[in-house]
């Protein structure tokens, strides 16, 4: 994605929540960022993560089935928080809720464009749309 479609001005966002599947969803400016971002998701065995400038910003794990965590919801509530404050930080504004997007951009059911594991998808038309460069 482009830096202008979540206001982020640099880095990577990552998330294994991604309905209906649930599989990465990954978002950037750049590979490197976008593949430590990724890669750090997988570390963690599920989860969100920012990274900036080849470093991991903030990160909260979700290892139970990619979509919830072992820690107390006041250590989650922080991690969040940390999250958002350094997206903030990096450009993101806070009612853009960047994860929230990143989770329903990829639900295929929805009319319009979504992204899924075929590439952007037309779903009026039930086809992939060609990506161009």
């Amino acid at each position: 994605m482009r830096k202008s479609n979540f206001s982020l001005k640099c880095g990577a966002v990552a998330s294994s929540i991604a309905h209906d599947s649930h599989n990465l969803i990954v978002a950037g400016d750049n590979d490197t960022d976008m593949m430590l971002a990724g890669n750090t998701v997988r570390k963690n065995k599920g989860g969100l993560a920012f990274v900036a400038d080849g470093q991991v910003v903030a990160e909260l794990a979700l290892p139970v089935a990619g979509l919830m965590s072992t820690e107390s919801a006041e250590s989650v509530a922080a991690k969040m928080q940390a999250l958002n404050d350094a997206l903030k930080a990096h450009g993101v504004a806070e009612d853009i809720g960047i994860f929230m997007t990143l989770a329903f951009v990829s639900l295929p059911v929805i009319p319009k464009l979504r992204l899924n594991t075929y590439g952007i998808i037309d779903v009026a038309q039930q086809k992939v749309v060609p990506a161009v460069f």
